[in-house]
C-alpha cells in the first residue's frame, strides 16, 4: 500500500494558506539563526581575547566602501592607524580581517613565534591566474603541490651544480648587456649618447632569464644594436603590468562572490596580460615537448631550464610534471626575474640619495661585444 503525505489529502482550497504558513516558518527560523549567530559574535564570547582597534565596520562589506574612496588603501590604512595612534590594527574587508602592523617588534613576534600561521600564501584572483590555478612556488599557498614545486626548484633547477652550468649563459647575456649600452652611448644624432639605466636593466633582466629557460634572447629579429625587438617590450611590458598586480588591492579578493564582475578593472586587465605572455611562451614549450615526445631530443640533449622541466620523471619513470605545471613554473622563473629588477633599481636610487653628485660617465669603450664575466 502506497503512502499518501496527508497535506495532498486537504482541499485544494487550503494549499494557499498551507504554502504561506510553510514559508513563513521557514522565514522565522532563519530569523532565529541570524539572532543566535549575532548573540554568539557579540554577546556570547567576553572571555575571548579581543581584536586590535580598528574602524567600525559596515555589515556585510566591511571597511571596504572607505578604502574604495581613497586612491591609494596602503595610505588609507596609515591614516587610520595614526589616527587611531595604534602600531597594530584591525581592518575588516568583507569577511576577511586584515592586521596591519608597523611596529618591527610586533611584525618579528608575527615571523618568528606565529610562523606557522603566517607562512603561506594568500590566496588572490591574479595570483590564480598568473600561477594557472597554484600550480608553482612563488604566489602558491602552502600545501602539498608547494612542496612538490619547491623541491624541484631548490635541487633541479638553481641547485649549485646548475647554477655553474648556465654560466655560460648569464655571460653570453652580460656581453649583449655591455654591446647595447655601448651603441646608446655611441648615437649621438638620435639620443644624444643617453642611456636610461631602468629600461636597459629592465630588459637585461628579461632577456637573462629567456636564455636561461627558453635558450633564446628574442621572440623576433630582434635588433642589430642588441636592443629588444618589439616582441621583447611587449613581452616586458606584460610581465610587468602582471608584476603590478599581484596581491593588489581587489574587492573580489575579499568578497569573492563578486570575482565575475569586475568590479576595479583588475581581472581584465590581468587575463589581457597573460595573453600576451602565453601568446610567445605556449608556442616555444609545446614544439618542445613535442620533441621530447617524439625521441628527438633526450637527455644527453638538455640545453636549458626549460628542458629540465620536461625531463623530470616521477618513481613509475612517468612525466612528473604536466604541461599546465611546466607552463606555469616557466612564467614564475621569469617573474622572478623583474622581481630582481626593482631590487636593483632600489638599490641604484638608495645609492644616488647617499651620493647624488656622483658622475654618470662610461667607464668603458668597447669596439665590440666585449668579454664580462657574470658567473
Amino acid at each position: 500500500m502506497s503512502y499518501t503525505p496527508s497535506f495532498l489529502l486537504l482541499p485544494r482550497s487550503f494549499w494557499p494558506i498551507f504554502l504561506v504558513m510553510f514559508f513563513l516558518m521557514v522565514l522565522i527560523t532563519i530569523n532565529l539563526m541570524v539572532i543566535k549567530t549575532i548573540r554568539q559574535f557579540l554577546i556570547e564570547k567576553p572571555n575571548k581575547a579581543k581584536l586590535p582597534p580598528g574602524p567600525k565596520p559596515w555589515p556585510l562589506v566591511g571597511n571596504l566602501p572607505e578604502m574604495l574612496a581613497n586612491n591609494s588603501p596602503t595610505r588609507w590604512i596609515h591614516k587610520v592607524m595614526e589616527e587611531l595612534n595604534t602600531e597594530i590594527a584591525c581592518i575588516r574587508l568583507g569577511n576577511v580581517h586584515v592586521i596591519p602592523v608597523t611596529c618591527p617588534v610586533i611584525a618579528l613576534e608575527f615571523i618568528r613565534k606565529y610562523d606557522a600561521s603566517f607562512a603561506s600564501r594568500p590566496i588572490s584572483m591574479s595570483t590564480e591566474i598568473i600561477s594557472k590555478g597554484f600550480l608553482t612556488t612563488a604566489v602558491s599557498p602552502f600545501g602539498e603541490q608547494w612542496k612538490k614545486m619547491k623541491k624541484i626548484f631548490v635541487n633541479e633547477l638553481f641547485s649549485p651544480h646548475k647554477h655553474q652550468w648556465l654560466t655560460n649563459k648569464r655571460n653570453e647575456e652580460a656581453d649583449n648587456l655591455i654591446f647595447y649600452v655601448y651603441n646608446k652611448c655611441k648615437n649621438v644624432d638620435n639620443d644624444n649618447g643617453l642611456v636610461n639605466v631602468r629600461i636597459v636593466t629592465r630588459h637585461y633582466c628579461c632577456n637573462l632569464m629567456r636564455k636561461l629557460v627558453f635558450n633564446i634572447r628574442y621572440f623576433g629579429e630582434g635588433r642589430n644594436d642588441g636592443g629588444p625587438g618589439f616582441e621583447e617590450v611587449e613581452y616586458v611590458d606584460a610581465i610587468f603590468t602582471l608584476l603590478s598586480y599581484v596581491f593588489a588591492f581587489c574587492v573580489s579578493d575579499y568578497m569573492p562572490l563578486l570575482r565575475g564582475l569586475d568590479i576595479d578593472g583588475h581581472e581584465r586587465k590581468v587575463n589581457d596580460a597573460m595573453s600576451i605572455v602565453n601568446k610567445y611562451n605556449d608556442p616555444i614549450i609545446e614544439r618542445r615537448i613535442e620533441k621530447w615526445t617524439d625521441g628527438s631530443k633526450t637527455s644527453a640533449d638538455v640545453e636549458d631550464l626549460l628542458d629540465i622541466l620536461i625531463s623530470l620523471k616521477d618513481a613509475n619513470n612517468e612525466p612528473l610534471l604536466t604541461s599546465e605545471e611546466i607552463r606555469a613554473q616557466a612564467l614564475v622563473i621569469i617573474y622572478h626575474s623583474h622581481i630582481c629588477f626593482i631590487l636593483f633599481v632600489s638599490h641604484i636610487a638608495m645609492a644616488k640619495r647617499v651620493n647624488p653628485l656622483r658622475p654618470a660617465r662610461p667607464v668603458i669603450n668597447p669596439s665590440k661585444k666585449g668579454r664580462c664575466g657574470a658567473g
